[in-house]
């Protein structure tokens, strides 16, 4: 792809990035990474411990520079954080001082947008995240799943294009976090963002996205990437179909052998 051509979603091209460890030594997180998410997808990103799945999704959000290859969205070539891209992070991140409506309106803020629309707007995702009753309460007097929730609407009222969610549902029950996971695929329904998901749970990932990234232990690769294209309505029998435990199984033994190779290198 050259330069001036034009992005529908995100388009990564050979990104390679490393960083200093304590000691002084150089640690190479990334290698070499390409990688096509079309707009208005769901992909997700699995690997072992440490094989920089994190780290790929700070450099598509601007959060960490780019000097080798390069990150492009709609808007051009990724230099740093932009409007365009919101994230939800596995710790909530929220204002503890600010009440779950301040909390969404200050993502509202972030576009300029003030008065009653303001309030309008907060309202609307408060709602759409079942957050409707909990307007002013802080998030202390949130349960943890209550505190995701704020989060991502405070992420959704800034309208970002794109979604990046590192692990959100990680701290979580398995209760909660089933449910969570029903509530972002309807969101994801209606607003068609383009969404890259961060986790650790094959499950989950194969649930969830359209599409699936296996990542090589460190340094980071692309391993495989795979369609998953499961009818994922709300369905609690999905979890015990055959084909969805059949894919579950083939990624997580693509896992755990990018696992295993970790730790013989860790060991040796």
């Amino acid at each position: 792809m050259s330069a001036s051509a034009a992005v529908d979603g995100i388009a990564i091209e050979h990104l390679s990035f490393a960083y200093r460890s304590r000691t002084g030594a150089e640690v190479r997180a990334l290698d070499d990474v390409s990688l096509a998410v079309p707009a208005a997808s769901f992909h997700a990103l699995l690997g072992p411990s440490g094989c920089g799945k994190s780290t790929l999704l700070y450099c598509i959000g601007g959060f960490l520079p780019v000097t080798v290859g390069s990150v492009r969205t709609a808007q051009g070539m990724v230099a740093g954080p932009g409007p365009e891209r919101g994230v939800v992070f596995q710790n909530f991140a929220l204002f503890p001082w600010k009440t779950v409506r301040q909390n969404v309106l200050y993502g509202i803020g972030k576009r300029g947008t003030k008065g009653e629309e303001a309030r309008q707007r907060a309202q609307h995702f408060i709602d759409l995240v079942h957050l409707t009753g909990f307007e002013e309460s802080f998030p202390s007097q949130l349960s943890g799943g209550m505190q995701q929730r704020a989060a991502l609407a405070r992420t959704l009222a800034a309208d970002p294009d794109i979604l990046l969610m590192d692990e959100p549902f990680g701290a979580l029950d398995a209760q909660t976090r089933r449910i969570m996971q029903e509530e972002l695929l309807a969101i994801w329904r209606q607003t068609r963002k383009t969404v890259v998901f961060v986790t650790h749970d094959v499950a989950e990932a194969v649930y969830l996205a359209d599409t699936i990234s296996v990542m090589s232990a460190r340094p980071g690769r692309i391993r495989q990437t795979i369609a998953a294209g499961f009818n994922r309505d709300s369905d609690p029998g999905i979890f015990k179909r055959p084909a969805f435990t059949e894919l579950v199984e083939q990624i997580w033994e693509m896992v755990r052998a990018e696992v295993d190779q970790a730790r013989g290198a860790y060991a040796a």
